[in-house]
């Protein structure tokens, strides 16, 4: 039997849930980069790292947020019609994970960038 097929596909309609769920939660560095190009106003970029971290290199336009100094007083100022994309180092961090999470739960909209500044760089794209 395949090992491929052992378990049934989705139906279309669950797949069209799923991704679009999925999508929901998750941006990839290209479309990140591609909406800071053309400048757009409603995104914000978190750098969820540590300061020295962010000072080696960072996202252009990033602001540096830790995820471990995020609560109620500290993201007060935030624009909630924003939606925020957190990042850390790649993959085998969860910082931005943390971010995310504490940012959604203070109710900002979030999406979590598609493994951090590993994917970033490998993709091309430049940093400060």
């Amino acid at each position: 039997m395949s090992s491929v097929l052992r378990i049934p596909a989705a139906t279309p309609q669950q797949s069209l849930d799923y991704l679009q769920a999925k999508l929901a939660f998750y941006t990839d560095a290209w479309d990140l980069a591609e909406d800071l190009g053309r400048q757009i106003p409603d995104i914000v970029v978190i750098d969820a790292r540590a300061p020295e971290a962010y000072r080696a290199g960072h996202i252009c336009g990033a602001i540096n947020f830790p995820h471990r100094e995020m609560d109620a007083t500290t993201t007060a100022r935030l624009d909630r019609s924003k939606v925020y994309v957190t990042y850390c180092d790649g993959i085998g961090c969860n910082g931005s994970t943390k971010a995310a999470w504490k940012l959604a739960s203070l109710g900002f909209q979030v999406k979590e960038l598609i493994g951090g500044l590993d994917f970033w760089k490998r993709d091309g794209h430049p940093l400060t």
